[in-house]
């Protein structure tokens, strides 16, 4: 059974950072591409970035580009994703996604996490 299990959300103030984190087991972590997708209330999900099982291809949503750093540890099956510079429009709730190719549509995840709150103040 594939598990992804996000963790890291909370309140932050604008400008500050955070780091989530999403483990995942039941899955050959290595072979696979991972993705963020964010949701914020009364909105679509909307992709944030993503990485090639390898680490080296990495693609990011114009939104986040400068600010967000997604990477991976496949010693620990875990992908991260550092928020820095955060604005209030980040407020969401982030998931965290795997798929066999780095994608940035939301229908092509095979296997999603539960979601972690982030919350920006302004």
């Amino acid at each position: 059974q594939v598990q992804l299990v996000e963790s890291g959300g909370g309140l932050v103030q604008a400008g500050g950072s955070l780091r989530l984190s999403c483990v995942i087991s039941g899955r050959t972590f290595s072979n696979y591409a991972m993705g963020w997708f964010r949701q914020a209330p009364g909105k679509e999900r909307e992709f944030v970035a993503a990485i090639g099982w390898s680490g080296i291809i990495t693609v990011y949503a114009d939104s986040v580009k400068g600010r967000f750093t997604i990477s991976r540890d496949n010693a620990k099956n875990t992908v991260y994703l550092q928020m820095n510079s955060l604005k209030p429009e980040d407020t969401a709730v982030y998931y965290c996604a795997l798929d066999k190719f780095v994608s940035k549509v939301a229908s092509t995840y095979d296997y999603w996490g539960q979601g972690t709150q982030v919350t920006v103040s302004s």
